[in-house]
């Protein structure tokens, strides 16, 4: 049988996995094919046939990413909470994800690519990141938007200018774990954001 012929000989689940775990601790730019044939245990005919090119396989990897680890942290903005606790939980969960001891520490939607140059011209990959990182601000919007429909929260409060705050204090707790800052650490950070928070809910308060 033709090489074209056979049927897949690998599981391709967890071979996204492994592609998702070196981006995560490399980079889009700075894992190489090599890293990725080696950790997915594929030879790159077999990668390029199943995902396509390096950049099909990140964004692939992603929306894994997303649906798992991600889905842990933003899954407290859905729960039967008040905002107040939904907020806390948010954080503290951002904490736990970030500092687990078995996987990179911090956020690849944070830290998936180097910045782009400012005068480079549009980048699909870093393109593909701001959107992902715009969308958390929207989440956040969304749930701060809902509070005010519910009356948690006065018709006055700015939830663009909340969600940018939060989302901006989250991606700060990602770098710090990037840099080795341990869970305790995270966890003090997550207790005062929380706080800050309720202070803004309070200015606002009638």
């Amino acid at each position: 049988m033709s090489e074209r012929g056979r049927p897949r000989s690998f599981d391709r689940q967890k071979a996204l996995s492994s592609a998702m775990r070196v981006f995560w601790e490399k980079g889009f730019e700075e894992t190489s094919m090599t890293d990725l044939t080696q950790a997915m245990g594929i030879a790159s005919p077999s990668l390029y046939a199943a995902f396509g090119c390096k950049e099909a396989l990140f964004r692939e990897a992603l929306d894994l990413y997303q649906r798992t680890v991600n889905c842990e942290i933003w899954d407290a903005l859905n729960a039967d909470l008040t905002i107040e606790a939904a907020i806390e939980a948010f954080f503290v969960n951002t904490a736990r994800a970030y500092s687990q001891p078995d996987v990179p520490a911090g956020c690849l939607i944070v830290l998936g690519a180097r910045p782009a140059p400012a005068f480079e011209a549009t980048d699909p990959v870093h393109d593909d990141l701001k959107s992902r990182r715009a969308d958390n601000i929207g989440h956040l919007r969304d749930r701060l938007q809902r509070a005010i429909a519910e009356g948690q929260l006065s018709g006055t409060f700015n939830c663009d200018s909340a969600a940018t705050f939060l989302a901006t204090l989250q991606n700060g707790m990602s770098l710090l774990a990037r840099d080795g800052a341990d869970a305790q650490t995270l966890m003090s950070v997550a207790h005062n954001g929380s706080l800050a928070f309720q202070a803004m809910v309070q200015s606002h308060a009638a």
